[in-house]
């Protein structure tokens, strides 16, 4: 009886009977674990389990799978999954140390060295894919037989069955906790798939036509895992250098802000992150100068825990009061920002307001200019001047304008 033939499963079957597994690990972790441990750390150690197990296993299996049958892309791929299990070390130490309490010398905890374990893992990525690269330049220019046995394929293809495995578990826990550095683990996971497929056709062809392109499938395989390197590392360095916060994240600051009726407007809205789970945010409310100043303060508190409970962030907000009784102002306010959005619709202004003297009256206000907008800060400036001159032109009070411009989206 001839050996059967190998059969493709349905990815939307295998996509549905993995996220069927995901739902009974959810639904049975808290039984495993420790209702009181920090929430992060239960998926970091789940994920870290089941792929430092796969890793070694995988790892082990196809190097020596790889060096008995005399295969640099077999070897490789097997050097990728070893490498991949101190990337799950990497991980879960990370995870670990950012679930640290805050201490003196940082009030605001560890969560940023979860960036850090993910910066760490895409290193490890990068080294691999070099010296995977390497090796196979060498083959190239000194290429071996290999000896492929039909065994082989499959201990590769249950390889690319237990990564896509790892691949949906890292992916579905990345987005239940916003993790970057199982996001990492899950892209790297997928491109084993992609990379062990290459192998398969590389070994499949010498099998059946002795085609030996063995070295050039090593090569391409490290070039797979630096792609996925530096996508990792970009992502995971990118909050380290302070990278703006998502859109939704700032809509919602905005809706809930302004949702409030003493609330004008908001302006200079700032986003510190510490960390998933550890973001600060700084804003400036405007607020009727005319009201009570204890009645806004307190609606100000409120809006603050309103943040904090539904945004899981810690909010400083600064009173901004605004006049609105003053009509002349107002009028100048209307000019000023007609003639400003026809510079530019995505200028804005905040802070308006006047500071008379016995020889001029000063027009003072912050301009926002958004990030990526390709304006010379100079002309604008010289067009507001001059502007602001010809307001005053034929009467007897003299305007002019003092400009702060700052950079941002708000």
């Amino acid at each position: 009886m001839g050996e059967q033939e190998f059969v493709p499963a349905d990815l939307f079957t295998i996509t549905q009977v993995f996220d069927r597994a995901f739902i009974i690990i959810d639904k049975y972790k808290s039984i495993i674990y420790n209702t009181n441990m920090n929430e992060r750390m239960k998926y970091a150690k789940i994920s870290s389990a089941v792929g430092l197990t796969v890793d070694i296993l995988l790892g082990v299996s196809k190097f020596l799978c790889g060096l008995f049958m005399n295969s640099i892309a077999i070897i490789a791929d097997g050097v990728h999954s070893l490498t991949d299990s101190v990337a799950d070390i990497a991980t879960y130490l990370g995870f670990k140390i950012a679930s640290s309490k805050p201490d003196k010398e940082h009030p605001f905890g560890h969560g940023r060295f979860e960036y850090i374990s993910g910066a760490v893992v895409s290193i490890i990525i990068l080294i691999a894919g070099y010296e995977l690269i390497r090796s196979s330049i060498i083959k190239m220019f000194s290429p071996e037989e290999p000896i492929i046995s039909s065994y082989v394929f499959y201990i590769l293809f249950a390889s690319i069955l237990l990564k896509l495995f790892t691949f949906f578990l890292n992916r579905n826990f990345s987005k239940k906790i916003n993790s970057a550095a199982l996001k990492a683990i899950a892209n790297d996971s997928i491109m084993d798939c992609f990379a062990t497929a290459a192998v398969i056709i590389s070994s499949f062809l010498y099998m059946m036509y002795k085609i030996n392109i063995d070295s050039y499938i090593g090569a391409l395989v490290g070039l797979l895992i630096i792609r996925t390197g530096i996508i990792s590392l970009k992502e995971t360095i990118s909050p380290l250098l302070g990278q703006a916060p998502q859109k939704e994240f700032v809509d919602d600051i905005k809706e809930i802000v302004k949702s409030h009726e003493q609330v004008l407007d908001m302006h200079d809205l700032v986003v510190h992150d510490y960390g998933p789970g550890r973001i600060m945010v700084s804003l400036h409310a405007e607020v009727p100068a005319e009201g009570d100043i204890l009645e806004l303060h307190d609606d100000i508190d409120n809006i603050e825990k309103e943040l904090e409970e539904k945004l899981n962030c810690k909010a400083v907000i600064h009173m901004d009061p605004v006049v609105t009784t003053d009509s002349k102002l107002e009028e100048l306010k209307e000019k000023m920002e007609r003639f400003i959005k026809g510079i530019d619709k995505s200028l804005s202004f905040h802070d308006f307001r006047m500071v008379p003297g016995k020889t001029h009256t000063n027009l003072i206000f912050d301009l926002v200019i958004p990030f990526g907008k390709k304006l010379n800060e100079k002309d604008v400036e010289d067009k507001i001047y001059n502007f602001i001159k010809k307001l005053s032109k034929g009467k007897k009070e003299k305007y002019y304008a003092v400009i702060n411009i700052e950079p941002g989206n708000l």
